[in-house]
Formats: C-alpha cells, structure tokens, sequence
C-alpha cells in the first residue's frame, strides 16, 4: 500500500490539518465545557460545592496546573518522541483523565480527573501547532494555524451549547454526558494520527534525511529529486547543524551565558514566543472564557438561564468573527492583527468597567439599561480577541524560534499560557465578589500595555519561510525592531525571496544524477559528523570519568 493512502500535496496537508484541528477543537470543548458544569445544580450537590466558590475556582483552575505540567512534559520528550507520538501520548492521558472526571463521584476524584486531562491537554496543544507549522508551506502556516485556533472556538461553542441544552435535563446526565463528549475527538485523532507524516524538520534533526525528502517530497506532490525538495532538505539541514555549532546549554542560557555562541537569539526568541501567550491571558480571556454564565449572574445581575443562553450565542458570534483571521493573518502580519485587536480590546473593557461600576451603584436609576450595555461590548470583546489574539499567540512561537528550540519554544510558550491561565481562572471568582467593578479595571490596562510591547519589539514573521526567520536573528541582534523595515514588513524581504531563487537556480543547473549523488554524500557527512560530534561527547565523558575516579582515590 502507498504511503498516506496514495495522498500527495494539498490533500495530504489537508489530514495534517484535520488530525491538528482536532486536536483543538477538543482544547476548546475541554476549556469551555467545565463553565458550563459548575453552574450546575446537581454537579454542586453531588461534589458539595454548593456556597463553596474559592473550591469551585480551585477544581476548575487545577486543569491548568496540569495543562502547565504537561507542557513542560512535551519540552522534555517532545524532541525525543517526535510530533506524532506526542499528541499520541497527550490524548491517551487525555482519555484517562476524562473517566475519571465523568465518574467521578467526589471533589478529590474530579480534581485529580481535571489535573491528568490537563498534562494531555498541555502535551497536545504544545505540539499541534509545531507539528502543522513544520508540514506547511509558509504562505499556507499561517492560514491553517489559525484555522486551527477557529477549530478552537468551534469546540468552545460547542461546550456551551451542549451545556446549555443539557442544563433542561435533570440529574447527573446533565453534567456527565457533556464532560463524556470529548471522546468523539479523542476516537477522530486516534484514526488519524498514526498514518499521516512526521515532521521533516524533525526527522533531519534526527539524522533521517532520506526519509524526511520523502515526506518534503509528498508534501509538495514533487519528485524527491526536484530541484525545489534539495534546496529546502539542504536549508533545513544547514539550519541544524549551524544550530549545533552555535549551541548554548541550558545551565548558561539561563544564567545568560551566551559569550560566542549567541549568534541565534535564543534566549529572546524564546521569550518573545512565551511573551505571545502570557498577553494572550493577561487580556482577560479566561475571565470570560471558563466564567462568562457567573460573570453575567453576579456582575450584570441575569438570571442562571438567560446567563447560560447569552454565553452560547456569544460564542457563535466569536466563531464568526473569528473566521476574518484566516484571510488576514498573512495579508495584515502577526503584528498589525496583535496590535489593532489589543486596541479594541482595550476599548471594550474601559466601556465594561464603567458600565459595571453604574450597574453596582446604590440607587441609580438606570441600572438594568447600563447592565444590557456592558453585555454588548463582552460580545465586541470577543470580536476583537477571535481576529487577533486567538490564533497569532500560538502561531508566534512556532515561527520566531530556531529549529532545534522549536519544540522547547513551543513548550514552553504553552507552559506560559498554562501558568496565566491558571492565575487569572483561580483569582477571577474572588476577584469578581471582593473587587466588583475595579476588577475589570486590570484587563483594562493590561490591553492598552501590549500596543507598544508588540510595536517595539516584535519582529514580524508572515511570509516568511522557517529559515528566513533564522537568518534574521543571525544577522540581526537589535532588541527594538520597529525602526527595521526587514523586521516590520508585511511582505516576505526581496533579499530572502532573491537567496532562495539563486539557491534553486544553482540546484537547477546541475546534472540530476551529479546532483543526487551529491545529495546522498551530503547526507553522510552529516551523519558522519554527527556520530563524530556524538563520539567526541562520549570521551569527553569517560577522560572526565576517570579524572573523578582518581581524584577520589587522592
């Protein structure tokens, strides 16, 4: 049987895409679903969380605590499983965790079900996104990342509407069976996965250029001899071993040791992926994504009902709104979307943090009209965040950091997201009931902060292929990128666009069979040099060996 199902080119990009999306369709479903749950009368009394709202914010936050763990989880196997086995791992662990919420019959029970669903749930979403990004073109990543993160909000809008139909019927089904639909993900990524390809980059990064050729090959539906598949194996495999030459451990990276070796960013790149989604959760999503039915009951005053309703029809309205995304994300760039959205976010919690402040004041007198006000701008809210924030935060990590830190930066970007997240869904019910109106107020400055921290220091990476993103941050070292026109444009650089058509002439010109035998002693020297550097580390090792042993005899 052909490899892929005979499947070549966009069709196979396309399942990549299916199996990704998924992915976080489910990372939705699971986010907006427990909202959902904990408004519940029969969940409340069957767990004896009646009155008890610091545990409620608790069980609900310590998903993300796991989500946080399984995050870190994929920066210390990611690179060693590879892409596939991965998000095989994450939803296997994902299926145990979600047996144990739907049983679960106690507090205990339900938090240790929410903690294991959430290292699933942080091993997938760190790894999704790195594993499309890595299979794509690059006028295509971008498009389907955020096509992803839209599969997102499908799943979110799903959850709520499941709850809210759900919530007419009486006794534990009414919690149970939506908490027990995330299976019908978990059964699509468990038929999908398993045939479709392997990053190339990943596999190059392992030795395996045969067989990541083949897959550049299919990806592109070219021959693997086809002048355009060499030139992008050899940048790839340039792009690793320069990595390798230009290495920094851990120990001196965070200690900031980077002497001659800091030829990459790293360090920066890193943090300004992790950057991309702590503002993603410091914009206040999480106030309304797990709480928008308490925020409407104990804020604007609506009924369980109503507030329930009003939370499913918002979230048809951000899937909607959300779909502008997938045309712009290319044609706008990461940074015009991340900007403008923040602007508009900005202006919606200044209007919600006034209209709350009137609807709580003693006796005045049109507190029901500023009450329905302050709920169309949690709608506009949502508008704003689906076009710009929803997508580009978990985009950016995958594009601005080198190949050999792209699963760590992915990570460890997801692990940021986790970490806030978590702080914003423990600290957003007691803030709602201690501060009232004065909590909005925190989101509020927040949004207008992340306008100038994304004009002044963030490159932009739209239409630009992996390795252009490399060679910048070699060429470049300024941390302040808004006067560099190769750093803002919108467009792909003309000296990229002219470096990759030299690079594709000069492969055009050679004899293909010259130019496969070159390819194939091209790739063991790379492997002959990387069993020579893997040599090397080993005597380095036993000479220091020897010296601890007859040190200790001294």
């Amino acid at each position: 049987m052909e490899p892929y199902f005979g499947l070549q080119g966009a069709w196979l990009t396309f399942w990549v895409t299916v199996a990704c999306a998924t992915d976080m369709t489910l990372f939705g479903y699971d986010q907006g679903v427990f909202g959902g749950v904990i408004v519940t009368p029969d969940f409340l009394d069957t767990l004896g969380l009646n009155n008890n709202t610091s545990l409620v914010g608790t069980v609900t936050a310590l998903y993300d605590v796991g989500c946080f763990f399984g995050a870190i989880g994929a920066f210390v196997v990611g690179d060693f499983l590879g892409r596939k086995k991965t998000i095989l791992l994450g939803t296997t662990i994902m299926s145990i965790g979600a047996i144990l919420q739907i049983s679960s019959f106690s507090v205990a029970q339900m938090i240790v079900g929410r903690i294991i669903a959430g290292i699933g749930n942080g091993l997938n979403t760190s790894t999704a996104p790195v594993w499309q990004g890595e299979t794509s073109k690059a006028s295509w990543r971008g498009r389907l990342i955020v096509i992803e993160m839209i599969m997102n909000i499908a799943g979110f809008s799903l959850s709520n509407w499941m709850t809210f139909g759900f919530s007419y019927v009486n006794g534990p089904v009414g919690w149970r069976f939506p908490l027990a639909f995330q299976f019908v993900f978990i059964f699509i990524l468990y038929g999908t996965v398993p045939w479709l390809p392997e990053s190339p980059r990943w596999l190059i990064a392992k030795g395996r250029v045969n067989e990541a050729e083949r897959i550049l090959a299919d990806l592109e539906a070219r021959d693997v001899d086809d002048p355009v598949i060499i030139t992008d194996s050899k940048e790839i495999q340039w792009a690793v071993n320069y990595e390798r030459e230009n290495h920094i451990n851990w120990w001196d990276l965070l200690r900031g040791r980077t002497g001659e070796q800091g030829g990459t960013c790293t360090i920066r790149r890193l943090l300004l992926g992790m950057g991309t989604q702590a503002m993603q959760q410091l914009a206040g999503i999480n106030v309304t994504s797990y709480y928008l039915p308490t925020v409407l009951i104990e804020s604007v005053g609506l009924s369980n009902k109503m507030a329930r309703l009003l939370a499913a029809c918002n979230s048809v309205s951000y899937l909607l709104f959300s779909l502008i995304g997938i045309p712009n994300v290319e044609r706008w760039g990461r940074r015009k979307m991340m900007m403008y959205a923040a602007a508009g976010q900005f202006f919606c919690y200044l209007i919600i943090t006034i209209c709350i402040r009137f609807t709580e004041k003693a006796g005045y007198s049109g507190q029901e009209k500023i009450a329905e006000a302050s709920i169309a701008f949690f709608f506009l809210y949502y508008v704003f965040f689906g076009i710009g924030w929803q997508g580009v935060p978990w985009l950016y990590p995958t594009e601005i950091n080198s190949l050999s830190n792209r699963a760590v930066g992915a990570a460890l970007g997801t692990a940021t997201n986790w970490a806030f997240n978590f702080m914003v869904v423990e600290i957003t019910p007691i803030g709602i009931q201690t501060l009232h109106w004065k909590f909005y107020i925190i989101w509020t400055v927040f949004n207008f902060a992340f306008i100038p921290t994304v004009y002044f220091l963030y490159p932009e990476t739209a239409g630009r292929t992996l390795e252009d993103v490399d060679r910048y941050f070699r060429e470049n070292h300024n941390i302040l990128v808004f006067s560099d026109k190769d750093a803002v444009s919108q467009k792909r650089p003309l000296k990229y666009i002219e470096h990759e058509r030299e690079e594709v002439r000069r492969t055009s010109s050679v004899d293909p069979r010259a130019m496969s035998f070159a390819a194939t002693q091209h790739r063991a020297s790379v492997i002959e040099k990387s069993n020579a550097e893997t040599a090397r580390v080993e005597d380095v090792k036993r000479e220091e060996s020897l010296e601890d042993r007859w040190q200790e005899k001294v």
